[in-house]
């Protein structure tokens, strides 16, 4: 039990499982995301906090202005400003007067003294372009400030250009604590998604689960399983629907390679056995002969008339094999385009022939126009005729032959009033050596395969075969040719 579950839980977390790719390819792209959002947020608070920083130190600037005003008259020397009450912790003040003199008025407590940039820039101030609303600067010291310049009026008249600096590291330690703490918080929501998606992506795998566990019970003894189509993913169900037509094609091709064996192993077995009757007879007829009755003429006579009626028979038999493995394997076949109901009308005299004192009706439409092998059709005539002429009485036999028109094409009929087939035998006629025992014994002659050879005629021109019958109604075969 413990080496089962210890092979669950290393096939549950193997790198190659679809359940471990699923979920940390998910886990990285979610990760990639926050870090994403992350470094957005990072650039987008910076730009925030240093404009409200800038802001709020442009804001005290005008409450200095008027005391900047009052004191710019006593000139540099006048020395540094007292602090205001409410000015922005660690920051400094410079003035700039029109003239480019720079006069620093107040040094922050830390001690660190504010920047000087070019006078150009200070300048340009004083031309009112002033560009953006601060500037991040390194002073001497290379201490990285946030700087903000403001020109300053009194009573309409410019006096000059204000510029306040502080230090940036408090703003950037927020920055960075407002970082860490959506890091902290990003590894918090991956930790409970990874703990909340573990059972999600299990319940969702469960389809394919179950279709693993249904191909494993499936092998060519085992066709007739069938994947659940109904389990809630379309993926899947449409990945299962398409395995289930794999299946019932690989089942059908099972089938009929089984039903193939089979009939190969009987037909091998009925070929056997119909070639081994007419060579024991006359190989029977041979040692009679070797025995003596080669001397005697009426012996002789009877015995090699024997032997030639089993050798045509052999031959028929032979040549009928050798047919039915043409058709089989590409029948070639020209089919040319005429009328029907004159390869009927042009065999009604041998056909009256063959059916002796038994009574033959022909009911032939006219024009009946389609496409098909005149020798092949004529043999295939002579079959089914030939057929009703040994299972119907030669006095009282009825033979009925019809040629009509149909949507799909032309429907050639044989009927006649023999004793008919069992529905047990019903769905044999058509196989190969096949016969029934109380119509189709070998008393009539014939091995077997005109039926079978008719139906691979009709086969070959695109048309159907069936017969009806009832046992002692007599049989009606049908012939089904398209246009």
């Amino acid at each position: 039990m413990s080496q089962k579950l210890s092979a669950q839980i290393k096939a549950f977390f193997a790198p190659n499982s679809l359940r471990v790719q699923l979920l940390s390819r998910s886990l990285l792209i979610l990760a990639v995301l926050l870090a994403l959002i992350g470094l957005f947020q990072y650039v987008f608070m910076r730009d925030v906090i240093y404009r409200n920083k800038a802001s709020s130190m442009q804001s005290q600037i005008m409450t200095l202005a008027p005391e900047i005003g009052q004191r710019f008259g006593l000139g540099p020397e006048y020395g540094m400003l007292r602090p205001p009450r409410f000015f922005i912790p660690d920051a400094n003040l410079a003035f700039i007067d029109l003239q480019g003199n720079y006069s620093v008025l107040f040094n922050g407590p830390d001690g660190i003294s504010p920047p000087r940039l070019e006078q150009q820039e200070y300048m340009d101030v004083l031309k009112k372009k002033p560009g953006q609303n601060y500037k991040i600067v390194n002073d001497a010291g290379g201490a990285e400030q946030l700087l903000v310049l403001q020109p300053v009026f009194d009573r309409g008249q410019m006096l000059g250009v204000v510029q306040v600096s502080t230090l940036t590291n408090p703003l950037k330690e927020l920055l960075i604590r407002q970082l860490l703490t959506f890091l902290f918080l990003s590894l918090v929501a991956m930790l409970f998604g990874l703990l909340g998606f573990l059972p999600i992506l299990k319940k969702t795998l469960v389809p394919l689960f179950n279709m693993v566990d249904t191909a494993e019970q499936i092998d060519a003894g085992n066709l007739a399983r069938r994947f659940p189509t109904r389990q809630g993913q379309m993926e899947i169900d449409r990945l299962a629907e398409s395995f289930n037509g794999m299946l019932e094609r690989l089942e059908a091709s099972f089938e009929a390679e089984r039903e193939t064996k089979e009939q190969m192993r009987r037909f091998i077995a009925d070929a056997s056995h119909e070639l081994r009757t007419p060579l024991t007879s006359i190989h029977g007829f041979l040692e009679v002969l070797l025995r003596g009755a080669a001397n005697q003429p009426d012996q002789l006579h009877k015995s090699l008339k024997s032997m030639h009626s089993e050798s045509e028979r052999l031959t028929k038999l032979v040549h009928d094999l050798l047919l039915l493995t043409k058709l089989d394997r590409a029948p070639h076949i020209e089919l040319k385009e005429g009328f029907l109901d004159n390869v009927v009308k042009e065999m009604e005299p041998q056909l009256r022939i063959l059916a002796g004192g038994r009574k033959l009706d022909l009911l032939i439409e006219p024009n009946m126009k389609c496409k098909y092998d005149v020798d092949k059709m004529k043999q295939v005539i002579l079959n089914l005729f030939h057929n009703a002429v040994q299972h119907t009485d030669p006095e009282k036999g009825h033979i009925r032959i019809s040629l009509s028109g149909q949507s799909e094409g032309a429907l050639l009929s044989f009927e006649d009033n023999g004793p008919g087939i069992s529905e047990s035998h019903l769905p044999h006629v058509f196989d190969r050596f096949y016969r029934s025992d109380s119509s189709r014994t070998r008393k009539y002659g014939g091995a077997g395969l005109g039926l079978a050879i008719t139906k691979s005629i009709v086969n070959a021109h695109g048309g159907t075969i069936d017969v009806e019958s009832k046992e002692g109604e007599g049989c009606l075969f049908r012939i089904r040719l398209p246009v």
